[in-house]
């Protein structure tokens, strides 16, 4: 049970990026999905380390003021370990969208810790590495 709650999170977290076909992304929803005081790190092209509103304030912009659309990414594979009340998840996405009028695709590494909470499981931390 425990491993389909986490793919399940998983994919919501991809989806709360998802601008296609002109709905609206729901970035916010990463506040639900992450423990407060997560970790929220990227460590490629530029390393950053996000607050909560430092990682989502400026995607919301970017995937409601027309510049980013058409957007989506999704997970290509993944291994997740689960040990008791925690677990760990090693995947590889894809991303496309049209930026500034220019179609594009990428893709990257992310990784997330997840832990059970009395609310269910949660992401502690996630970090990622676009390789494009």
């Amino acid at each position: 049970m425990s491993k389909i709650e986490i793919d399940a999170i998983t994919a919501e977290f991809f989806g709360a990026f998802d601008n296609r076909g002109g709905k609206a992304a729901d970035v916010a929803r990463i506040r639900r999905l992450v423990i407060p005081r997560g970790v929220i790190v990227l460590t490629g092209p530029k390393y950053t380390v996000y607050t909560m509103d430092e990682f989502i304030e400026p995607r919301e912009r970017l995937l409601a003021d027309g510049r980013l659309v058409e957007f989506s990414e999704w997970e290509t594979s993944e291994r997740t370990e689960i040990a008791g009340d925690i677990a760990s998840r090693f995947g590889e996405y894809r991303k496309a969208g049209v930026l500034d009028g220019k179609p594009f695709e990428g893709g990257g590494t992310k990784t997330f810790q997840f832990v059970r909470t009395p609310e269910g499981w949660r992401i502690a931390a996630f970090s990622w590495y676009d390789q494009s």
